[in-house]
């Protein structure tokens, strides 16, 4: 983990993160960047550092000054990060949830604090988000859309996000070893191996694919024009495009869409359970699966139709 500029305790949280919690990088990477913020404004709140704000040096935070931290401070920090940096709801929240594992590090592993005052951190109440996703009618009409001299890679693509639920870093890092019948074998979030089961759909669609593609000396199973491993840009574009081609909104749907739309049509059409759905996507947390038990306007149309009472 870098430590240049950063406070020795910031830098060994971030070193418990990657080797006991076994965080994935992206995620460390937002806490550090998180707690810089932080640091660097509690030392221009304190009139401890009068440079410009992204001048201003933290290395020198010690155990005392995190001991003098109270909660006052901390809601001056939220109240700067939405009036001046314009944060959302969403990334303040983020950065609570920063604040309260560092606090919770430091008071229980490092015993740097007696009392953990992030505990009493209110998070701000956020907005439901909607989902989108494709409907069972466009998803069909983008796989029957797909053309071009790479539309059987392209059409296994698509395949595959629809079907399986893959995030794109999943998908992206594919290679032949990790297929075996109907397995599949992807590097989920923080690194850990997830078992993936591939449906009827999904096999025909690698098998045509492999029967097409180039015989080169690549591991990876999707590779570019150039036979290189096939870049994460490369396949948000090919998404695009074909989405664009089937006449789909190109603003709303992306990659992680296809994601969404594949969690949804197994809820809505397949009556597949919640549990079940959590494991398919690979989330710890089954509030994060929860999304997906939306119901469209139709449903609930149809929902109150369906009352006795209604004759």
């Amino acid at each position: 983990m870098m430590r240049e500029n950063i406070p020795e305790v910031v830098g060994n949280y971030l070193d418990y993160l990657s080797t006991i919690q076994e965080r994935a990088d992206s995620t460390i990477a937002g806490y550090k960047l998180d707690l810089i913020m932080l640091f660097k404004f509690l030392k221009h709140n304190k009139d401890l550092s009068y440079k410009n704000f992204n001048e201003i040096d933290i290395s020198d935070i010690d155990e005392e000054f995190i001991r003098n931290i109270e909660l006052k401070d901390l809601y001056s920090f939220l109240g700067f990060t939405k009036n001046n940096k314009k944060n959302n709801a969403f990334t303040r929240a983020r950065k609570i949830a920063t604040i309260k594992s560092f606090f919770k590090y430091c008071q229980s592993k490092v015993k740097i604090l007696d009392n953990n005052i992030s505990l009493e951190l209110e998070s701000p109440k956020l907005p439901k988000k909607q989902v989108a996703y494709l409907n069972l009618d466009e998803s069909e009409k983008l796989l029957g859309s797909i053309t071009g001299r790479n539309k059987d890679r392209d059409f296994c693509i698509i395949t595959l996000f629809l079907n399986c639920g893959l995030r794109l870093n999943e998908l992206c890092n594919i290679k032949l070893e990790d297929i075996r019948d109907d397995i599949l074998v992807v590097m989920g979030k923080g690194d850990k191996d997830r078992t993936v089961y591939l449906n009827d759909s999904c096999i025909r669609a690698i098998k045509i694919y492999l029967i097409h593609r180039k015989n080169v000396n690549n591991t990876y199973l999707f590779i570019s024009e150039r036979d290189n491993h096939i870049s994460k840009r490369s396949i948000q574009t090919i998404v695009k495009n074909n989405l664009k081609s089937a006449g789909l909104d190109t603003h709303k749907y992306s990659t992680h869409k296809l994601r969404h739309t594949a969690a949804t049509l197994l809820y809505k059409y397949a009556n597949v359970d919640i549990r079940t759905i959590q494991k398919i996507l690979g989330h710890k947390n089954i509030a994060t699966t929860t999304i997906y038990t939306h119901v469209d306007d139709e449903s609930v149309r149809k929902a109150i139709r369906l009352n006795p009472l209604n004759k």
